[in-house]
């Protein structure tokens, strides 16, 4: 798909695995979200080598994705390690993001549906997702791709000086 044009997927456009000299573009992204919504818990951006060190990571044991269009990261979608216990080693928590010029073309479906496909392929069997509420466009997307909502943590995050619901959701890979 060229991002920010048609819903048609072409040849220049492509899903990748992720590599550290993508961090600056990649929070790009990021660094909105962080600073003025709640999809992200974080309160301060990090720096860029603390975002290749968090893609170095999640390449090395998961996976990281981007969609690339002729050099263009329109979003990126990786799994990481859901909780430190030997025995959650095939559970992975899962998370996307798309930059806003390329929302709701079909870039972020289309990351994720390669994210949960390549981690079914590595061996992992249920993927996480966990959602600050409100947001109905993470709720419609994981619903979409086949996650089902299995609880809700009341009051979970402080930021802004309020109090965030965070919605959790999964899926069988």
């Amino acid at each position: 798909m060229r991002c920010g044009r048609k819903r048609k997927w072409t040849v220049s456009s492509t899903i990748r695995s992720a590599s550290a000299a993508d961090a600056l573009s990649l929070l790009n992204i990021y660094k909105p979200i962080v600073e003025n919504t709640t999809v992200s818990f974080e309160l301060r951006v990090p720096a860029v080598e603390e975002f290749a060190k968090r893609i170095e990571k999640s390449v090395s044991s998961h996976e990281w994705l981007v969609l690339d269009d002729n050099g263009v990261l329109c979003g990126y979608a990786y799994g990481t390690e859901h909780r430190a216990r030997e025995a959650y080693q095939y559970s992975v928590e899962t998370s996307v993001y798309v930059h806003p010029e390329y929302r709701q073309k079909g870039v972020g479906e289309k990351l994720y549906s390669e994210l949960l496909y390549r981690l079914a392929q590595a061996g992992f069997h249920r993927a996480f997702a966990g959602i600050a509420l409100p947001n109905p466009g993470s709720i419609a997307i994981h619903s979409k791709l086949g996650f089902t909502e299995i609880g809700v943590f009341k009051e979970i995050g402080y930021k802004f000086n309020s109090w965030h619901d965070v919605s959790w959701w999964q899926r069988r890979l």
